[in-house]
């Protein structure tokens, strides 16, 4: 297991920002004077899941990364109902805050990180402190949970089927203590694990020192969220710009998970990607070169607005 320090990112974190009792800690790279982008990390991992798309995004942007709460150097909470995605998304905009007050942020969202990304994007007021969300495996647990419980067709039937079958894991996941001994064991073989469930070289997957405690603290995800909102959702409108990267070999989250964010997601684009699950490290350039993209054009859509404006 790779532990040394490596990456774009510093070995300590840069600040601390403090929302309630919880300490999250926040690394920084890239040009300071750029425009801000924030990175969302999934289970298992840390902001050093995004030491590849950092090194490329840093050049021209401000690159701000932070370890969830329960992963890293940030807070672990003992209650599962502190995991609620709510409490994690307030997190992101008390991030969003304290580092970019006057200017708003790009988010960057993997796995549990774009499950929260949309949770955010969905809130209420955060559209003048997000500027744009781009989401790479991970679903809006609302959305699927309206998909799952939509008019009966043989196709949405074969794409729940699918999708259950993908998804089978977090049943065990979801049931105290089941999954334990087998995350702890594959915590100590986590890079021969990905080469083996997405064909990534383990030479490039950094992991931290706490990937066993961030394994084992991190089910509570599974267990305050996916129940309460596939058998209630509510999906809601998001206002803001989304790019949604889909990787279609994705093991974890398939395509299907996507399908009902039209409906909602008015300002919605969708590019599809030949990656697996772990697509930040496997394909770092493209995922880092569609967000500068997507950053570039609201930028430009920006400054058509105020053309527009300044002509009347």
């Amino acid at each position: 297991m790779t532990t040394t320090h490596t990456g774009p990112f510093p070995a300590a974190p840069t600040t601390i920002v403090r929302r309630g009792h919880i300490d999250l800690a926040v690394f920084e790279t890239g040009d300071p004077a750029g425009t801000p982008v924030l990175l969302v990390h999934g289970w298992p991992d840390t902001h050093l899941l995004w030491n590849r798309v950092a090194e490329h995004l840093g050049t021209r942007h401000r690159v701000i990364a932070f370890d969830n709460r329960g992963a890293g150097a940030s807070t672990v909470p003992a209650a599962v109902d502190s995991y609620r995605v709510e409490e994690l998304a307030a997190d992101i905009l008390a991030v969003v805050e304290a580092l970019s007050p006057d200017r708003p942020v790009h988010i960057l969202g993997h796995d549990w990180g774009s499950v929260v990304g949309w949770e955010l994007v969905a809130t209420p007021g955060t559209a003048d402190r997000i500027a744009s969300f781009t989401s790479v495996s991970g679903p809006n647990l609302d959305f699927l949970g309206a998909y799952l419980r939509g008019p009966f067709s043989f196709a949405r039937l074969r794409g729940a089927v699918t999708q259950g079958v993908a998804s089978s894991y977090t049943a065990a996941f979801r049931v105290p203590g089941l999954a334990d001994p087998v995350l702890r064991a594959l915590s100590t073989r986590w890079p021969r694990f990905l080469s083996l469930f997405d064909g990534l070289d383990p030479a490039l997957v950094h992991t931290a020192p706490t990937l066993r405690e961030d394994m084992l603290n991190g089910l509570a995800l599974y267990r305050a969220n996916i129940g309460v909102r596939l058998r209630r959702p509510r999906p809601r409108r998001v206002e803001l710009p989304v790019r949604l990267i889909v990787s279609t070999g994705d093991r974890a989250v398939r395509p299907v998970v996507n399908d009902e964010a039209p409906r909602w997601v008015p300002d919605l684009t969708r590019i599809e990607i030949a990656a697996g699950h772990w697509s930040p490290i496997s394909h770092s350039v493209e995922l880092a070169q569609l967000t500068a993209d997507f950053i570039a054009e609201i930028a430009r859509r920006g400054a058509g607005r105020d053309a527009a404006r300044e002509a009347r």
